[in-house]
């Protein structure tokens, strides 16, 4: 396959960026997306030139950090990460777009590279256990009713890539802080927080900067890991609920 790549170019988080145009050729239908960034860089090094910037890690769709736009898609044309993503997914002599996540939260650091710290910073405001330290515990000694079981192993299933923020057209992180905040609420384990979490990781989230959520649906469409939407309306109850019991003290 023979390739036009244009690709945001940003030499670090104060400069001006750009798209720059590049060719490739013998691309193989099976090669991942970033194996073919892999080649363009391979092909930039050998030519004395910058290679270009990404984020990745464990290339098999469990860590997040491949956070590509791809054509206006985060991720690409395929529901998966995109070190899932594979180049039969195109035709050859496509022109394709590459850019980083496109969010006031996520500022570019450099090339197709953002920071999401954000992400990590609501998580710190509320998304653990006070646990007693020591041995585990048997697994059956806290009965977990299969519903719950369920809802918390579907949204456990968050990987923090920022695809919903960067699919959603106004920048909001609510699936993202649903998912963690659902994931323990439900559990027996997370009770002792219930409350604090959904007021805290909410909180931080404004705070970060992210946008308002007007339930546009983009976000649950664009995860990989296929988080619903209605993970959203659970949450809100969670803070609405919490909201009225803190009020009440």
């Amino acid at each position: 396959m023979k390739l036009t790549l244009r690709v945001w170019r940003q030499k670090n988080a104060d400069a001006e960026g750009a798209m720059s145009t590049y060719e490739v050729d013998g691309i193989s239908p099976d090669m991942s997306f970033l194996e073919m960034l892999d080649t363009l860089n391979e092909e930039l090094i050998l030519k004395g030139e910058e290679p270009v910037a990404f984020d990745h890690d464990c290339r098999e769709g469990i860590c997040g950090a491949c956070s590509l736009v791809i054509n206006g898609d985060a991720h690409g044309p395929e529901r998966t990460t995109t070190c899932q993503l594979h180049m039969r997914s195109f035709q050859d002599g496509d022109t394709i777009d590459v850019e980083p996540w496109r969010a006031a939260a996520f500022p570019v650091v450099k090339d197709l590279v953002v920071d999401r710290s954000a992400f990590d910073r609501i998580i710190q405001a509320g998304g653990y256990i006070t646990a007693p330290t020591g041995a585990a515990p048997e697994a059956h000694a806290t009965p977990v009713p299969k519903p719950d079981a369920d809802f918390a192993f579907e949204h456990a299933e968050c990987i923090g890539c920022g695809a919903c923020v960067a699919a959603c057209p106004n920048g909001a992180a609510m699936l993202f802080t649903s998912a963690k905040i659902n994931h323990l609420n439900v559990l027996p384990q997370g009770a002792p927080e219930r409350e604090t979490r959904v007021l805290d990781m909410v909180a931080q989230m404004d705070e970060e900067g992210f946008g308002g959520c007007t339930l546009a649906g983009e976000c649950a469409t664009a995860c990989p890991k296929g988080i619903p939407l209605f993970s959203i309306t659970s949450m809100n109850k969670e803070w609405l609920r919490a909201t009225r019991k803190a009020a009440k003290r």
